[in-house]
């Protein structure tokens, strides 16, 4: 999909800097405030990501950068696209979850320069039939606002799983498959089967391909619609199924579409932009209106994840030069330890009083003397369910000493698989990498999983592998004691769940696990799931 926006160039201007700051200024407000319409329209997750997105259109000090590059001489547009580019380079060095947004401000700075330059902002093509979409990469603004009547797939050749693209995808319920290189030879016209699935773009399928794969998604349609209820093994085992949300709004369609709770509440949107950290009042109302939705429901809280960035100069130092890897997480937070507290007493007022059960889990944990000091610090704070994240390959490595000094533990599988691989997630070239399938990342989970069943402490997943049918299937079977995920994701996990019992995940489990690749890990258990599983694959 071309861009209809040019990168600007550093050319001489001919206003005045008042002029090009005022435009500018006008760019950027116009910017957010689309950004914004475009998410209440959308509603959910992309409620929240391009809200996001608005507030770093709006952020302070990107202002200060994109008026001093005007005085200096710059034009309003290579102002902003410099100090955009910036911006974002500083984001994708801290990494995290605000690393991951890096990407999505390239789309922010070109809606801005079409405005200056009286361009229609950068969007998808329109087209009166039914199409698959195959792009370099989709913008968040883009991906939310989808025509589903004509779009019948999105294929991409740059992004990760944890993209926003990914994320905004599997929300809408779009066959997706991201980081596709081989789609970049694709052209108008070709015929091509989409198998999200097992991640396959097929040219020129045969007609016997094609009414396979019709039949397969009217069947599985059919069993997501007969799925309703608590997540549950073919033997009753009970498997919670939990929803990642970021915001008030997104817990609310949770909620509406099922969720038994939520295994991730992302707390960063509270702090994006912001010069200091946001009051403990002015947290706990937040937090309140999210746990209302929850009655009697567990909901878990992941305090600040954020690494050396300038919108929370509060929490973090700068001039590191690999903050990726350096004071983010907890260590961030131990850094600067009146910010966490202040996070924990919100939390535990918001709690007080309220009918859902809310646990707090800490981000980026690596030993177990910082599980003990997060676990230690929410239990005098008031907070009675104390866990960690593991994400970091030392944690789970070390799961038999880190897991007794938590209340639970829950698998990052995003991270996690980024940091066993030193592959950044947010970069194309390595996206191969990003496959929580591999045995390297299974065996590690499997790890955590004996040392909470030792232990008795809960495990739980929150990264985006647990939106995989058949790999939720290999989770539990290691030891997952409940999955969280996008909330559409949670009928299709509910109805590959039930078809198996206990013994039959691990039997799977076990066969993934002794695989030496991701794919072949994938490929034996669908073959093993075959024999078990109603449902043949195309």
């Amino acid at each position: 999909m071309p861009d209809p926006v040019p990168d600007p160039t550093d050319t001489p201007r001919t206003r005045t800097a008042e002029e090009e700051t005022a435009r500018a200024t006008e760019a950027l407000t116009a910017t957010a405030t689309q950004l914004r319409e475009r998410g209440q329209a959308a509603g959910g997750t992309a409620a929240e990501v391009l809200d996001a997105l608005a507030m770093m259109a709006e952020d302070p000090s990107l202002a200060t950068d994109v008026q001093q590059r005007i005085e200096k001489g710059a034009t309003a547009e290579f102002a902003i696209f410099a100090a955009m580019d910036a911006f974002r380079e500083l984001l994708a060095g801290m990494g995290g979850y605000l690393g991951e947004r890096a990407g999505d401000l390239g789309d922010v700075a070109r809606r801005a320069i079409a405005r200056l330059q009286g361009l229609p902002a950068p969007g998808v093509p329109e087209s009166e039939h039914p199409f698959i979409l195959v792009a370099r990469d989709l913008a968040p603004a883009d991906t939310a606002t989808l025509d589903l009547d004509h779009v019948l797939a999105l294929v991409t050749t740059e992004g990760g799983p944890t993209s926003h693209t990914a994320i905004l995808a599997r929300e809408k319920g779009i066959t997706a498959i991201v980081g596709a290189l081989q789609a970049a030879e694709l052209n108008d016209g070709d015929l091509v089967l989409v198998d999200a699935e097992n991640g396959t773009i097929e040219l020129d399928p045969p007609q016997e391909r094609i009414d396979l794969a019709v039949q397969r998604t009217a069947t599985l349609q059919a069993i997501r619609a007969a799925s309703s209820g608590p997540g549950h093994l073919a033997d009753g085992h009970a498997v919670p199924l939990l929803a990642n949300i970021g915001s008030p709004e997104s817990a609310r369609e949770a909620a509406a579409r099922g969720a038994e709770g939520v295994g991730l509440f992302r707390t960063e949107v509270l702090f994006l932009g912001a010069e200091k950290a946001p009051s403990v009042e002015e947290q706990a109302a937040t937090y309140r209106e999210v746990f209302a939705n929850f009655p009697r429901q567990k909901v878990v809280v992941r305090v600040l994840d954020a690494g050396a960035d300038k919108p929370l100069a509060f929490l973090t130092d700068a001039g590191e030069e690999n903050p990726a890897l350096g004071r983010r997480g907890l260590r961030a937070l131990a850094a600067h330890e009146e910010v966490l507290r202040d996070q924990l007493t919100a939390l535990a007022q918001a709690a007080e009083g309220g009918e859902a059960e809310v646990q707090v889990m800490a981000p980026m944990v690596s030993t177990a003397q910082e599980a003990r000091y997060f676990r230690d610090l929410a239990h005098e704070l008031g907070i009675r369910v104390a866990g960690v994240m593991v994400e970091v390959p030392s944690c789970a490595i070390m799961a038999d000493h880190v897991v007794p000094n938590a209340d639970f533990v829950s698998i990052g599988t995003n991270d996690l698989t980024q940091y066993v691989f030193a592959a950044d997630r947010l970069l194309g070239s390595v996206a191969g990498f990003q496959n929580p399938w591999h045995p390297a990342v299974l065996r590690l989970i499997q790890q955590v999983g004996v040392a909470g069943a030792e232990h008795g402490v809960p495990v739980g997943i929150c990264g985006e592998a647990a939106a995989d049918p058949l790999l939720a299937v290999v989770l539990v079977g290691l030891g997952a004691t409940t999955l969280s995920m996008s909330s559409t994701s949670i009928a299709d996990v509910r109805a590959e769940i039930a078809q198996y019992t206990l013994d039959e995940a691990r039997a799977l489990a076990a066969i993934a696990v002794a695989a030496d690749s991701a794919e072949a890990a994938r490929d034996a258990v669908a073959a093993a799931a075959d024999e078990l599983d109603p449902v043949e694959a195309p």
